[in-house]
């Protein structure tokens, strides 16, 4: 019998083709979960379950469609018995553009990836296995930027923000039924996407990259920023048991850049 923190859990990880979904799933399927990877990057989703391990599915998903979300979880529940955790990591940064450009089109596909998924996600692992079970976890994963806003971003802000509300009103009416809902704010995250837009800016400022990123940093109390690992370690927390009692919460991992209370 399986060992860990999440030893006869079930997740569900969307967005987990790259970036933070795969080494959230290498940490569940070691802390003893089985886990089912949801992207659209069929190849990229079938690799990044194969490196996560033993006990670990993939399935080619599009988050903003009912009938895909709906066979998701079926499949989880045909392959793994029930779902125990929901990871609703899927997302889109959109296109920046200033309020006077944004369209309708790059605003209703944000909100569409960035919230409309979360919804459709949650509604269907609590009705096809929550419920009945009077357990689970709902995790929903926001950004930083939406606490202070953030230029050319009303798209991804907005959808970021909602994700917060819609925390609480699910933590509000799933709590009696034994299932917790908490969510996850990252301010940025150290990756290959971040780094090349550190790069751009700082070649635009006609700055050195090192330079730039200390200047980036200042005001972050840590002097520093997440890895993908420090995002997953919180999700890990927050999945387990060791958090029973937290639910509607949201709670920032951001080297201290923004600061509650």
């Amino acid at each position: 019998m399986s060992t860990g923190r999440l030893a006869g859990k079930v997740a569900i990880i969307t967005g987990a083709s790259t970036g933070l979904g795969p080494v959230m799933a290498e940490n569940f399927v070691r802390e003893g979960a089985r886990v089912l990877l949801a992207a659209r990057r069929e190849e990229l989703v079938q690799q990044a379950a194969k490196e996560a391990g033993d006990g670990a599915i993939a399935m080619r998903v599009d988050v903003t469609s009912e009938s895909d979300v709906a066979a998701m979880v079926a499949r989880a529940i045909d392959e793994f018995g029930h779902v125990d955790i929901l990871c609703n990591n899927a997302a889109t940064p959109g296109t920046d553009l200033w309020i006077w450009e944004q369209t309708l089109e790059n605003w209703n596909a944000t909100i569409a990836v960035d919230v409309t998924a979360a919804m459709l996600c949650t509604r269907e692992v609590i009705k096809q296995s929550m419920l009945a079970r009077r357990s689970g976890v709902i995790l929903n994963f926001s950004s930083t930027a939406a606490y202070n806003g953030m230029e050319r971003k009303t798209h991804y802000v907005t959808a970021k923000a909602s994700l917060r509300a819609f925390t609480k009103t699910v933590a509000l009416e799933a709590g009696q039924h034994g299932i917790r809902c908490n969510c996850i704010v990252p301010g940025s995250i150290d990756t290959e996407l971040w780094q090349n837009w550190v790069k751009r800016i700082a070649d635009e400022q006609g700055v050195d990259v090192e330079t730039h990123r200390a200047n980036l940093l200042r005001s972050v109390p840590l002097r520093d920023i997440s890895s993908t690992q420090d995002v997953a370690n919180l999700a890990l927390f927050l999945a387990s048991d060791e958090s029973r009692t937290i639910t509607g919460q949201s709670i920032p991992v951001d080297a201290g850049g923004y600061m509650q209370g």
